[in-house]
């Protein structure tokens, strides 16, 4: 599912508009008849007070429709209009008259703070202040208007963005937003419902179809895409009958140091997990044992140091992940600096890999085209400096990405994969995942898809998928809390028959 900007949104409707012969007024009845069915299936007549807050927009003729059809329904219905300019849209006053039309009780003006409502704990609010359009900081009543609300804590649900978010920026008073706990937005989601400074503003996301059309939606490339089932099994490489372990290549993890070599045990697991046909793993050696001992489906190489020294393959690999637990002294940076120079494998880098290189850009000039580098917030940091908002942060990595010709996983809770100016959101994985070493299987899982012979971008998306989805699947059993990074390699397995799990299977009960 693509991700699409405010600009790319109002392009669609005019799209929409000229293809299907149809007015705005008309789009946005048929958007919100979509928004009041959600809200009815859900709540099937309860007899809850529902109090529906209207901008002057056309998000706040969103809700007036809304409005309007609850009644019709035999809803409990309180209408308020947050009147903070003198200019409304023409769909929105064609509303306002059609909801005071069929009934008597007419919408209540808010004009200052002294006309703020009290909700009660056990009602509803409806959030139609600001759409998408909202490109200007709040007049400082309604910002307070906004804070009011968020106290009440009651059941909140936002059409189409909570209002206070701007769809491109960070909001500019991080209080004076809707906390939502559903957001309904039109036909595609947008980048602010996954981004750690933003998402948090809403916590379920249901994308409702309006009947955008499908042309322009196709045609159009967004600023993203969302990454889901639908979008990964595309990717996935079927095995043959006839294949054997050389088909689905070697690859090596390299890394580790004293006290640091289960991050090395962790990533070589979960490269033979995902089915690369043989794993070596090179690291100091007094992780010999412990890796021989820990996993014995694996190849062990030493070098003859506690710490990395020295990198030397006598063969070529199909894959190599490097950097996890391998520290940065300095007989550690040169041997991965001379690696570099020799490596001729696709390669995935992590944890002081990018330690490394952050503090050596020229060592990029010797790294494979597409390399895939996985930071975690801090490290992507000391990559491309400070950022102001996530949304610069993004804008960063692009540049990056774009002048070093390699792909950025940036982990989080909706991990983000950026290479040539595309983002991939991520969509699975928890909170379970905040735990030690779940990095270092995502390094063993990308590795491993390379070894295969998944191209990179495809790898490091499908690799951050399967991550997330194992991690999913174990929490069903652990809780959150209970998570181990070594619990997601073992479930790597199951993650893949949750590929090819048929929808109408899933809910079967026997």
């Amino acid at each position: 599912m693509k991700i699409f900007s405010a600009q790319q949104m109002r392009m669609a409707d005019e799209a929409t508009m000229q293809s299907k012969n149809i007015t705005s007024l008309e789009l946005m009845e048929q958007a919100a008849q979509q928004v009041f069915n959600l809200i009815h299936n859900r709540l099937q007549g309860a007899p809850v007070l529902i109090h529906v807050f209207c901008g002057i927009g056309n998000n706040g003729g969103d809700g007036l429709v809304v409005s309007r059809l609850l009644l019709e329904h035999g809803y409990n219905i309180k209408t308020y209009i947050v009147n903070f300019s003198e200019n409304r849209s023409k769909d929105f006053l064609v509303n306002y008259d059609r909801l005071k039309e069929i009934t008597s009780s007419w919408p209540i003006q808010l004009k200052s703070k002294e006309d703020f409502p009290t909700v009660s704990r056990e009602d509803m609010i409806i959030d139609a202040i600001f759409g998408i359009g909202l490109n200007r900081p709040l007049v400082s009543w309604v910002g307070q208007l906004i804070k009011h609300l968020n106290t009440f804590r009651c059941f909140t649900l936002s059409i189409d963005i909570p209002s206070g978010l701007y769809v491109d920026k960070a909001p500019d008073d991080s209080e004076a937003v809707i906390y939502a706990n559903t957001t309904v937005t039109f036909q595609l989601p947008k980048l602010v419902f996954f981004l750690p400074q933003t998402g948090m503003y809403t916590q379920d996301l249901e994308v409702i179809d309006i009947g955008l059309d499908r042309n322009f939606l196709t045609q159009s490339p967004g600023v993203g895409i969302l990454i889901s089932k639908n979008e990964v099994l595309p990717l996935y490489r079927p095995r043959h009958k006839f294949s054997h372990k050389g088909t689905f290549g070697h690859c090596v993890i390299i890394g580790g140091s004293y006290g640091k070599i289960g991050s090395v045990v962790l990533a070589t697991r979960s490269a033979l997990r995902i089915g690369a046909g043989l794993v070596s793993a090179y690291l100091p050696e007094c992780g010999y044992e412990v890796m021989q001992s820990s996993v014995p489906e694996a190849m062990v190489i030493t070098d003859d140091d506690d710490e990395l020294a020295e990198i030397h393959l006598d063969f070529k690999p199909t894959a190599i992940g490097i950097g996890i637990g391998m520290g940065t002294n300095e007989k550690t940076v040169k041997a991965f600096e001379k690696f570099l120079k020799h490596n001729q494998s696709r390669l995935v880098v992590d944890a002081d890999g990018i330690n490394i290189l952050s503090k050596h850009l020229q060592f990029f000039e010797n790294l494979p085209e597409k390399t895939i580098l996985t930071p975690h917030p801090k490290e992507l940091q000391r990559l491309i400096g400070e950022w102001k908002d996530d949304f610069d942060k993004i804008e960063k990595t692009k540049a990056f990405s774009k002048e070093y010709d390699c792909i950025v996983v940036i982990k989080g809770a909706n991990s983000i994969t950026i290479y040539d100016n595309q983002l991939y959101v991520n969509t699975t994985g928890n909170p379970g995942m905040a735990t030690a070493g779940s990095g270092d299987v995502l390094t063993g899982i990308i590795t491993g898809l390379l070894s295969q012979g998944y191209e990179p971008l495809h790898a490091a998306v499908f690799g951050t998928y399967l991550h997330g989805s194992s991690a999913d699947i174990v929490i069903q059993q652990t809780s959150f809390e209970g998570l181990l990074a070594s619990d997601i390699t073992s479930y790597i397995g199951a993650a893949f028959l949750e590929l090819f799990k048929r929808p109408e299977a899933e809910g079967q009960v026997e």
